[in-house]
């Protein structure tokens, strides 16, 4: 049969004539085949003859007759913009929704369950700061330590230009309470713990433990999502406090080899420039950074559908959006708490 569909193709005539006088017997899968060549041979502008024919076989062909046959359809490709317009259209009118539904829903439980400890699973607030927070220390503290030591070595050449080296205090102490501690920390969490939290609910959905849950009468949000995210509130701003002293100390380091800053002076200046402002914005950047955590991956990991396949793509779109979010609400904060 594809040696017969080539030539059609490659040789195109007026007429073509088959002879079935030495078909005895035909099934479905017969038919189906000769169909697909008349299809084909009528695509070419080929007559096609049927000859010697038996009853039998003409009646076997004849009940898959009142079959319809299409041609195969071509999908068209879309415009961009009409990609872009289906995919306003589908947040407006899918996402956005569920999204502020489960932000409402978390809320209200966030408040509400913040000073009952019956109303967590016995442990698992100290369970989940563990998970979060203390396993993430050691990260923190590096890559903390290394930004603050290379955002002060950038600076030393050019401080040293214009004898400008205990300054070197004013960059990085304000850098990092301010706007590197509490990012840097927030996209490591977002990377670190926002994909967890992703990929445990959206297995839980797929598992069909979600439908569980609810079936013994028991909210999934107020269960699975409200102690991840009482530990995240509690301990990322921990984390930052942490971030910060280690970025300190890698300028301190940088100061002291490269500037002939010592630490004692480092600390005279730092107390000068410090306030308690530039600390508590760190510290309210990294609780408004750990919602926005534990809610992106919690709305990811709640619309994973199908298989091990959605549990993959819901973990990936939530630690993009995660950190996505983190940078655009750093921004903003940045503009009202300058």
């Amino acid at each position: 049969m594809p040696n017969l569909l080539r030539l059609i193709e490659k040789r195109p005539r007026k007429f073509l004539t088959i002879d079935l006088s030495g078909v005895n017997q035909i099934d479905s899968a017969g038919v189906i085949a000769l169909q697909h060549l008349q299809l084909v041979a009528r695509r070419n502008n080929i007559r096609v003859k049927l000859s010697g024919i038996s009853s039998k076989i003409q009646q076997v062909i004849d009940s898959f007759s009142d079959v319809e046959q299409r041609e195969p359809s071509i999908p068209q490709k879309t415009r961009i913009l009409e990609r872009i317009g289906g995919k306003v259209y589908f947040f407006l009118q899918e996402s956005l929704p569920a999204f502020m539904f489960l932000l409402a829903d978390i809320t209200v439980w966030t408040v509400k369950d913040l000073f009952r400890s019956k109303a967590h699973r016995k442990g698992e607030f100290i369970n989940q700061a563990i998970l979060i927070g203390v396993n993430a220390v050691p990260l923190v503290m590096l890559i903390t330590f290394l930004v603050g030591l290379v955002l002060a070595l950038q600076s030393a050449q050019q401080l040293r230009q214009f004898g400008a080296n205990v300054f070197v205090a004013d960059l990085t102490v304000i850098a990092m309470t301010r706007e590197m501690g509490p990012l840097l920390t927030a996209i490591m969490i977002a990377g670190r713990s926002g994909s967890a939290i992703a990929s445990e609910i959206a297995t839980m959905v797929v598992t069909e433990e979600v439908d569980a849950l609810k079936s013994m009468a028991l909210n999934p949000t107020r269960y699975v999502v409200i102690p991840k995210m009482h530990a995240s509130l509690f301990t990322l701003p921990l984390l930052t406090v942490i971030a910060d002293i280690f970025g300190i100390l890698g300028g301190v380091l940088i100061a002291y080899l490269y500037l002939d800053v010592s630490p004692t002076i480092f600390y005279n200046r730092m107390v000068e420039v410090l306030f308690f402002k530039d600390i508590l914005t760190g510290i309210i950047k990294s609780i408004i950074f750990a919602a926005a955590i534990v809610l992106t991956g919690s709305f990811y990991g709640f619309r994973a559908r199908g298989g091990s396949e959605s549990v993959g793509r819901a973990t990936t779109q939530a630690v993009v959006t995660a950190i996505f979010l983190v940078i655009l609400t750093d921004s903003i904060l940045g503009l009202i708490l300058y």
